[in-house]
């Protein structure tokens, strides 16, 4: 993957608060300071790309309750041979909830969020810098949950106003709104 390229988008990007523009800059710095930011190999962490998927009318997203993590969040995951980092986010997306007719609604970064990930078995403690990007699809398509997930499920904009879900879920929400 370029990183110039991710660099570059990643400068373009405009946050929609102090939180997201901190996580940001923490991402901007990482990569810059790492040839291999993709490499999930990486101890300290890595780049990841989540994809924040939405139904044709905007009102509800598509969540996966992670197996590992225990928790409803936005679909995604590492960087492996792809071109660009849309194009791992589209991956992911895909591999998680089985939606064929997935389509970009833009190509500009939609979200970045830098979280700790526990220790595991033989990976320590480290971090997701996570870029996030917009997708839509038809809500009555068929789902397919990935061995990655507990269950997949479109929820609504009231829904997750009220969802029990860290800032990151909420500033999605907040964005989506914007859509509206």
């Amino acid at each position: 993957m370029d990183r110039h390229t991710l660099l570059s988008a990643l400068t373009s990007h405009q946050p929609l608060d102090d939180i997201e523009a901190g996580h940001l800059q923490r991402t901007i710095v990482f990569v810059s300071d790492n040839e291999t930011c993709c490499d999930r190999h990486l101890a300290i962490g890595h780049i990841t790309a989540s994809s924040w998927i939405i139904d044709e009318h905007c009102d509800h997203a598509l969540l996966t309750h992670h197996r590992k993590l225990n928790r409803w969040l936005q679909l995604g995951g590492h960087v492996e041979d792809d071109d660009d980092i849309l194009a791992a986010a589209l991956r992911e997306a895909r591999e998680e909830s089985g939606l064929v007719d997935l389509h970009t609604f833009n190509e500009t970064i939609f979200d970045v969020d830098v979280h700790p990930i526990p220790a595991r078995k033989q990976e320590p403690e480290h971090f997701h810098y996570d870029v996030r990007f917009l997708f839509q699809a038809r809500r009555g398509d068929t789902l397919t949950i990935s061995d990655e997930s507990h269950d997949l499920s479109w929820f609504s904009i009231a829904e997750l106003e009220n969802f029990p879900a860290d800032d990151s879920i909420d500033r999605m929400v907040q964005k989506m709104l914007r859509l509206r």
